[in-house]
């Protein structure tokens, strides 16, 4: 077999090889074994609550067209949502009772998904639906959209920050192999791979899926074929903020702090995922929150000032490697 044809058939497959790449690098970097497996963990974390954030927004970006900068704002009210329920919960969050904790946690998380599943109903009918087709005047009107929607929180829950303690059963860490892995970060972890399952499962085994994706691809098409892609746009942008929803009460309890700024502060690393993954794929938006994450903790180990540009230089580095992201789902527009 010819060089050229070796590389021919690896090149769908580098995308997913790039996470494991990044891994052994960081191994070979860090000269602890233990830091670097906690750091690792933290990475892998950090990179599941990102995807969790970015994956709505790819798919309304891919599927509607719509850059959409309110969607930092659907991770505050997630994060202020999910949080005051979880105050009202005190005393479940603090007994000593997995099972408590998990039951206030996923109250808080139902709520925080229906309150921005709810928001985002109203921001696609009021916001974004006057400026389908229209890139510069959904970047003018989302912003601002993000804008009065932090003022909000800020009147609802005033204007300082909340520190928060995660439930008394994700407290602490677990040792393995000499490193500390906090519990609340292999949650993370678990619970940003079972959402990437359940949505590869519903995006290729389901008709819904199917309209999605087809969608993607060639929405004319599949307008044409009778379904009315309409209704699809608007249950994406629901689903899209209630993740974002969800996320944003992940996010919050892994800084262990809250603001109405926060959901504009962590738009850069998700338009960064979104962009390296690829318009409208969330396997490249998995891919790429892992690499962002990991790259992040990595690098602010061995060379904390570089932290600062690092994602950027991981964006440029992919860009120019692959100009449409690692695996897009469309062509840019």
């Amino acid at each position: 077999m010819t060089r050229a044809g070796l590389t021919d058939r690896l090149a769908p497959w580098m995308p997913f090889l790039l996470v494991p790449v990044l891994a052994v690098l960081g191994w070979l970097a860090i000269p602890s074994t233990s830091s670097w497996l906690t750091l690792t963990v933290s990475g892998l974390a950090m990179g599941m609550m990102i995807f969790i954030m970015a994956s709505g927004l790819t798919l309304v970006f891919g599927l509607m067209d719509v850059i959409n900068f309110g969607h930092g704002a659907f991770v505050s009210v997630g994060a202020f949502v999910g949080v005051s329920m979880l105050l009202v919960l005190a005393n479940m969050t603090e007994a000593p009772s997995l099972m408590l904790n998990l039951l206030a946690m996923l109250a808080a998380v139902i709520a925080a998904m229906v309150a921005t599943g709810a928001l985002g109903w109203a921001f696609e009918r009021v916001i974004v639906k006057p400026v389908y087709g229209a890139h510069l005047k959904q970047i003018l009107v989302t912003m601002g959209g993000l804008i009065v929607i932090e003022q909000l929180i800020v009147v609802l829950w005033g204007p300082e920050e909340i520190y928060i303690l995660r439930p008394e059963a994700l407290q602490g860490a677990v040792t393995f192999a000499g490193a500390a892995l906090e519990k609340y970060r292999l949650v993370a972890v678990g619970i940003g791979l079972a959402l990437f399952i359940a949505m590869r499962l519903v995006l290729r085994r389901t008709k819904i899926g199917l309209i999605v994706r087809a969608g993607v691809e060639n929405g004319p098409m599949v307008e044409a074929m009778g379904y009315r892609l309409r209704r699809v746009f608007i249950g994406v942008f629901i689903a899209g903020s209630a993740l974002a929803g969800l996320g944003g009460v992940m996010w919050g309890l892994y800084q262990e702090l809250i603001t109405a700024h926060m959901g504009q502060e962590i738009m850069i690393l998700i338009f960064i995922v979104v962009i390296i993954g690829g318009l409208g794929s969330v396997e490249g938006c998995f891919i790429g929150a892992l690499l962002v994450g990991l790259m992040q903790n990595y690098v602010a180990f061995l060379e904390p000032k570089a932290a600062l540009v690092s994602n950027i230089a991981l964006m440029v580095a992919i860009l120019m490697w692959r100009p449409q992201g690692m695996i897009p789902v469309v062509k840019a527009k």
